[in-house]
């Protein structure tokens, strides 16, 4: 058997270290204190205040973490941070000289701030169910002297700005206290004189007075809008008895029409059958007509066109060589005149010239030359258009046709040209 007296002290040793963890360990969690996250710590004793609460008593406030505590050598409380609320009923006098009754509520809490803290906690710490009736007091008073400068009609229109200025007039007396007021609401107010029932009873006479007219209108609109209903009813029901009638007339000549549906389909037929054979005969008496203009009236309209033009064309010939011919004997007698004439100045100046031989011999002037011939043209001959045949006016057109002109029907190329007058220039007139 092994000899375990030689592990004695080393288990000694262990379980006297394991006592004083576990005494260490009971004593730590026996003197840390934790703060909750809707309270703050207050630590008074052996520490030492933080920054924000020197100036006053030397106490430390802890909130959202834990502290080591000292017991016997430090104390330890703790500071509600949550919402408490406040009935406020105050009567007030306006400005007007009339009581009212003001109810309301203030919602209000310690701030999170550590002077805030610090103020509740040297006023409220252990004391806080006095809170309510500190923070009654001060809004009662401020409530008083707000409303009293106010009238009810102003009361009425403007609570949040009467709220507001409460809020802002306590606002310092409710820090000195380490309070914020998160909201005062007005939820009622109350007249006993009977102001606001009297201020109300011209606006409740107009508004019941325009109900009345209100509905008056609705009910006339109403017996309008049935009286039209009743009218479009009675046209509705003319229109369908109007239908019916009309589709029963519909219904009975459609019958009389299938009675009669026989007869009328083979006079129909007869009439189609009628027609087709009048059509058949006009297109025959068109091809006769058509046949007789094509071999006989157009062949005769031609020969007689040919006689015409050989006629006109020998007769424009006859007048041109006539024309020519005259033009030609002018012509001749103007250059024998002109002739003579030369002649008679030429004998006359060779007497002259005879005449003065004793004399000394003067250049002889030369002749002026004389005027140059213009050929006349030939008289202008009016246009003659070509007549009309009876094929160009048709077969119920007749009457005097103008017969064409010989010149016009020729072709460009083909027309006689107008015969070549000789020019008499002055050389050899001279």
């Amino acid at each position: 058997m092994p000899d375990l007296s030689a592990f004695f002290p080393l288990l000694a040793a262990i379980i006297g270290a394991m006592l004083v963890v576990g005494f260490v360990w009971g004593a730590i969690k026996l003197m840390w204190k934790v703060a909750e996250p809707n309270e703050a710590l207050i630590i008074s004793g052996l520490t030492r205040g933080t920054l924000e609460t020197r100036a006053g008593m030397d106490f430390k406030i802890v909130t959202g973490k834990g502290a080591l505590v000292f017991p016997g050598l430090q104390t330890v409380r703790t500071l509600s941070l949550t919402l408490n609320e406040t009935e406020l009923k105050v009567s007030c006098v306006t400005w007007q000289g009339i009581q009212v009754i003001v109810e309301g509520v203030v919602i209000y809490k310690i701030g999170d701030a550590p002077p805030f803290i610090a103020n509740a906690a040297r006023r409220f710490l252990g004391q806080q169910p006095k809170m309510e009736s500190q923070v009654y007091n001060v809004f009662e008073g401020h409530l008083r002297s707000i409303i009293g400068s106010m009238t009810v009609e102003e009361i009425i229109r403007e609570r949040d700005k009467m709220g507001s200025q409460v809020r802002s007039a306590s606002g310092v007396e409710m820090e000195k206290l380490g309070l914020v007021v998160d909201s005062l609401q007005i939820k009622d107010l109350q007249d006993p004189t009977g102001y606001i029932q009297n201020i109300a009873k011209p606006h409740i006479a107009q508004v019941k007075m325009e109900a009345r007219i209100a509905e008056a209108t609705r009910n006339r609109e109403a017996a309008e809008k049935e009286a039209e209903a009743a009218a479009m009813i009675a046209d509705a029901q003319s229109v369908s008895a109007i239908r019916q009638s009309v589709a029963q007339a519909n219904a009975e000549r459609a019958k009389a029409e299938a009675a009669q549906a026989g007869p009328l389909a083979d006079a129909t037929a007869r009439q189609h059958v009628v027609v087709q054979e009048t059509e058949v005969a006009k297109l025959e008496a068109d091809r006769e007509e058509q046949k007789l203009q094509t071999t006989v009236r157009k062949p005769a309209d031609a020969r007689a066109y040919a006689k015409r033009t050989d006629a006109e064309g020998q007769k424009a010939a006859d007048i041109s060589a006539a024309e020519a011919l005259a033009r030609r004997t002018e012509l001749e007698a103007q250059a024998n005149a002109r002739r003579t004439e030369l002649q008679a100045q030429a004998n006359a100046t060779a007497a002259a010239a005879a005449a003065g031989a004793t004399k000394v011999p003067a250049r002889p002037k030369p002749l002026p030359p004389g005027p140059a011939v213009t050929p006349r043209p030939p008289p202008s001959r009016p246009r003659r258009w070509p007549r009309q045949t009876a094929s160009r006016r048709g077969p119920k057109h007749s009457g005097p046709t103008r017969t064409p002109s010989f010149r016009s029907s020729w072709p460009k190329t083909c027309r006689p040209s107008s015969p070549q007058r000789p020019s008499l220039s002055p050389t050899w007139a001279r």
